[in-house]
């Protein structure tokens, strides 16, 4: 792997990305609601991806699988953010929250994450940069079963939204607790198969030049998800409008790795 024109287009990346994240945090003051800086991040992260096709000394067939690895993965996440959270939609909670707990420096906070969300594209850019200068086949081995982890992957975490989706459309679910389908395993089934996403491309790329930069995914979006702006705040959110039966699921279901269910605490004493 050619070390210096594949950086510089990740600095090229992140320069885009911080001017377009400062219009985003413009139009998110306007508008107040943060979601936008979600969808800006996906778009973001195929725009610097196709930034990487349209300079690598690839195949057709490696370009193809890039763009297609981006486009499924950023483009469905974009897309179901968008309609859940923008489109006509209030704030989420978890972000009213934080602009209450900001206060006064509300403003200047949101800029920084905003610029945040630039750097993180550019950091969870590298994976797909690999991909696309691996040497490889499109067709060995190891990248195969990289892919069949995509796939399951990408496809069940689609799954686990859809279900989410579904059950918060229902106003009778209102307050209540989703139990069912990929939610029965775990409490956050999108989260786990986004990170296992992640994880292909440590798999798919495995002894490829680079491939220690794959690992960008994993480490990073396994500490965004347990340390910051993932499990943490997704739960203090349930806990405060769910109360009692979110306390009874989190003694019940793992709160990451799909497991089977715990019996209640009044079973297990019984039993």
């Amino acid at each position: 792997m050619d070390e210096a024109d594949p950086l510089s287009l990740v600095v090229i990346a992140y320069i885009t990305m911080a001017v377009l994240m400062v219009i985003l945090w413009l139009v998110q003051r306007k508008t107040k609601n943060a979601a936008i800086g979600d969808v800006g991040w996906c778009v973001g992260l195929i725009a610097s991806v196709f930034l990487y096709i349209t300079q690598a000394p690839a195949g057709i067939e490696r370009i193809m699988l890039t763009a297609m690895l981006v486009l499924m993965y950023a483009g469905r996440l974009g897309y179901h953010i968008y309609s859940q959270r923008l489109d006509g939609q209030p704030e989420d909670n978890r972000y009213r929250r934080l602009r209450k707990e900001w206060g006064d420096s509300e403003s200047v906070n949101m800029f920084v994450y905003f610029q945040w969300k630039a750097v993180s594209v550019a950091v969870f850019s590298f994976p797909f940069l690999v991909v696309l200068w691996n040497p490889r086949v499109p067709s060995s081995v190891v990248e195969m079963l990289g892919l069949l982890i995509w796939g399951l992957a990408v496809s069940w975490e689609a799954k686990a939204d859809r279900q989410l989706a579904y059950f918060r459309a229902d106003p009778r679910n209102q307050g209540r607790v989703l139990r069912d389908g990929l939610w029965r395993y775990s409490r956050h089934p999108n989260y786990f198969f986004d990170w296992l996403h992640w994880c292909s491309y440590v798999v798919m790329t495995l002894g490829a030049p680079g491939w220690l930069f794959t690992w960008v995914g994993p480490i990073g979006m396994g500490w965004l998800l347990f340390r910051v702006t993932g499990i943490p705040r997704a739960e203090r959110e349930a806990l405060s409008t769910r109360g009692e039966e979110y306390k009874a699921y989190q003694a019940t279901t793992n709160a990451f790795f799909p497991w089977f269910p715990r019996p209640t605490p009044d079973r297990a004493t019984q039993s």
